[in-house]
């Protein structure tokens, strides 16, 4: 009913009809209830019900019922349509640095410029946590479907601005196909959400259309963590060791332990196909404490042999360095080996730098009081920022093997190399230089007078009986 003040109230109308003998209706007897609060209840339990408190998009109930409409329609129309899997790629960052407030006024700001871009036709709904999804009915061509994964992608190309901050977010997104990419619900949800792992695995801020080969990719992905699980549990990793000579005299000075993966099936995998997964799942801080041990327990054990004693660096991972024990770690395997700190040197990279420099200084020259020596790893490969030099507490640097491959061919590579080892020399820090594989490179190498190098040129990674060999033969 209309009231006076033109507002609409629900009324419950209870009532009966009163009759006269010849049974004509003369008037009507019963009562009227207001029910408005109550009525405006159930709109507000049934709104909670289909759509996200946060964005106020559609929620995940009431898109997998439109999703399951658009395939009843579409079944019977032989129409296609298309669904687009969404995921916020720097979205934690955001969460972590600025708080959850500013985490959900950016998740309403992305269902704003979601919403933007869809017909009335079209669901756009928040899934969970940063995912998104949009389902497009009727799709007369493909064209349609990646015009809007292009306008979305563009979209996110600009700021969002969240108070008095600037923050850049990217989205990687998956999209599939009715009938072509699944028949059913979980089929297109499963296809979308592969190829968007697909798009974030070729490097975020990007789409990729669902491809049968995906699974394959994932199924592989599924197996290897399963596998890194199970070796972790039984054993399977062991140490090697690569050792580093002196440019000026070529004798043995150090060795770098590096981890390897012996699987019961396939035998020696390669680091850069389980490292980077190991760091993606957490495990690495366990693979890190592992090769630690063994590497310092392996030089404690060389010296009371009789072998001169030698160096032992040991990479420290980004992950590793974010324990909050990692100085105890090292602390505690240092007194459990008895290896003197002199003889133990740390592999950082620049990365370690990005979450919180201050921490990172702290902790190096905790390490540095101990008597623990820091190496610079894979230095001009990521940020390469003077500022980090100028401030780590670090006593040497590493260049990389991507400028040594080319260091006799390519002028620029040389000309970097060059000025890495004057910078680092006029800082007082020693230069080593990875993977130098031929005498040409070694000879440029020690013009630049370089301190030490390490590559197939003097010897692979090797187990450490074939270490103590190598040992017996150079003394």
């Amino acid at each position: 009913l209309k009231t006076r003040d033109n507002d609409y109230i629900w009324v419950l109308t209870k009532g009966k009809a009163i009759r006269d003998n010849k049974g004509s209706i003369i008037k009507m007897a019963g009562s009227h209830t207001n029910i408005t609060d109550k009525k405006l209840a159930e709109e507000k339990i049934n709104h909670l019900a289909y759509f996200d408190s946060v964005t106020d998009l559609a929620n995940r109930t009431l898109f997998e019922q439109r999703l399951g409409k658009c395939i009843t329609n579409a079944n019977a129309s032989r129409d296609i349509f298309g669904l687009i899997y969404l995921d916020l790629d720097n979205f934690k960052t955001v969460n972590d640095t600025l708080g959850h407030a500013f985490g959900d006024f950016l998740l309403k700001n992305v269902a704003d410029l979601l919403k933007k871009h869809v017909s009335r036709k079209d669901t756009v709904a928040r899934l969970s946590g940063d995912e998104f999804a949009i389902v497009m009915p009727k799709l007369n061509t493909l064209e349609k479907i990646n015009m809007m994964a292009e306008k979305i992608k563009d979209e996110f190309q600009n700021p969002f601005i969240l108070g008095e901050q600037e923050v850049y977010v990217t989205v990687s997104m998956g999209i599939s196909i009715y009938p072509t990419d699944g028949e059913d619900q979980q089929s297109l949800l499963k296809n979308a959400d592969t190829a968007m792992y697909c798009a974030k695995e070729k490097g975020k801020n990007s789409y990729e259309f669902y491809l049968h080969e995906m699974n394959i990719k994932v199924m592989e992905k599924l197996k290897l963590q399963t596998d890194l699980r199970r070796a972790i549990k039984n054993n399977e990793f062991v140490v090697y060791y690569q050792p580093q000579v002196c440019m000026e005299t070529s004798e043995i000075v150090g060795f770098e332990a590096l981890v390897r993966w012996i699987h019961p099936v396939y035998g020696l995998v390669s680091p850069l196909k389980f490292i980077p997964e190991a760091e993606e799942m957490g495990l690495i801080t366990d693979i890190g404490e592992f090769v630690l041990r063994t590497a310092c327990r392996q030089s404690k054990q060389w010296q009371e042999l009789g072998y001169p004693p030698k160096c032992m660096a040991v990479n420290l991972s980004a992950r590793q360095f974010q324990q909050k024990n990692l100085f105890k770690v090292v602390e505690d395997v240092l007194a459990e080996t008895q290896l003197d700190t002199e003889y133990l040197e740390l592999e950082i990279t620049e990365s370690i730098c990005l979450n919180d420099l201050n921490f990172t200084i702290g902790l190096l020259k905790k390490f540095n009081d101990m008597g623990v020596t820091i190496a610079l790893d894979d230095f001009g490969t990521g940020y390469s920022s003077l500022n980090y030099l100028k401030k780590l507490p670090i006593q040497s640097l590493k260049i990389d093997k991507s400028f040594v491959d080319n260091i006799t061919s390519d002028e620029k590579e040389l000309a970097i190399a060059r000025a890495i080892t004057s910078l680092a020399h006029t800082m007082h820090l020693s230069i080593v230089a990875e993977g130098v594989e031929t005498e040409e490179q070694f000879s440029v190498l020690k013009e630049l007078n370089c301190d030490k190098a390490q590559g197939y040129l003097f010897s692979r990674p090797l187990p450490a009986e074939e270490i103590e060999r190598l040992l017996v033969l150079v003394n």
